[in-house]
């Protein structure tokens, strides 16, 4: 019961990507083998976050291992899409051990993809690919935060999701290999002025969500103040009305009292 109730096993992804991947679940959970656990599943980023930086550190030196960089990504984004998917669909249990290792583990991977970066760079980049693992580091404390403010836990933004990230992984890879690190040299101030500018955007919608909720609850808690107050000025009415009617009763009209 206690499991049902916790609000991090649901999330709410408006990706754009996501009605596609909706439709795929029940198709792909089915065909998961029995001995695959979804906590498998959320273990094996591990292995594919070392086996990034194996790939990217080998890249230094032939850019082509990138293509295994890559195939690394998409490997994660499979078992990461599954893992909470299969342990609902199996009744696992594991709902709050499953939302602490799958979003530490998430970290470790986007640890492993600018480190790999950074091997492939030259040293006077690392400076912005630590402040774009700051600002996407962000990202996810800003989700966080709003999760135990709101116990609604968002993962995607401006229409864009963790899938939607991959895939631009992945794509500037095989531009890398392409084209070479040049472009991306230049490239990564403007993909940090972007990021601060959505980051920003993410952080002012979110604040002022919140902002109204407290509004909302100021609101009832108002009206609820109102309701007890009336509901013990009742009696007191009653008791005058009651005074009075027992004086007549009487006969004498002249010791009525009005007393509360």
């Amino acid at each position: 019961m206690q499991n049902q109730q916790f609000a991090g096993a649901n999330k709410t992804n408006t990706s754009f990507l996501s009605p596609l991947e909706r439709r795929l679940s029940p198709i792909v959970l089915p065909k998961i083998p029995s001995w695959l656990q979804t906590y498998h599943l959320t273990m094996l980023t591990l292995v594919w976050s070392l086996l990034i930086l194996g790939f990217s550190y080998l890249a230094a030196t032939d850019i082509r291992w990138l293509w295994g960089v890559s195939l690394m990504i998409f490997f994660q984004y499979v078992t990461d899409h599954y893992d909470g998917k299969l342990g609902k669909y199996r009744n696992t249990g594991l709902l709050r051990w499953g939302y602490y290792m799958d979003h530490l583990l998430d970290y470790v991977f986007l640890c492993s993809v600018i480190v790999g970066y950074a091997f492939i760079l030259p040293e006077k980049s690392r400076y912005q690919l630590l402040f774009l693992l700051a600002v996407f580091a962000a990202f996810a404390v800003s989700a966080f935060l709003a999760f135990s403010s709101t116990d609604r836990l968002t993962i995607s933004y401006l229409k864009l999701g963790p899938t939607e990230f991959r895939l631009a992984l992945i794509v500037i890879n095989t531009l890398l290999i392409l084209f070479g690190t040049r472009y991306m040299i230049s490239g990564l101030k403007y993909v940090n002025a972007g990021a601060v500018a959505g980051l920003c955007l993410v952080v002012y919608q979110t604040q002022k969500n919140i902002w109204q909720l407290d509004m909302q609850d100021k609101k009832r808690e108002k009206t609820r103040t109102v309701a007890v107050a009336k509901t013990y000025a009742a009696p007191k009415e009653l008791y005058v009305f009651a005074s009075i009617s027992e004086s007549v009763t009487a006969g004498n009209p002249s010791n009525v009292q009005f007393r509360r």
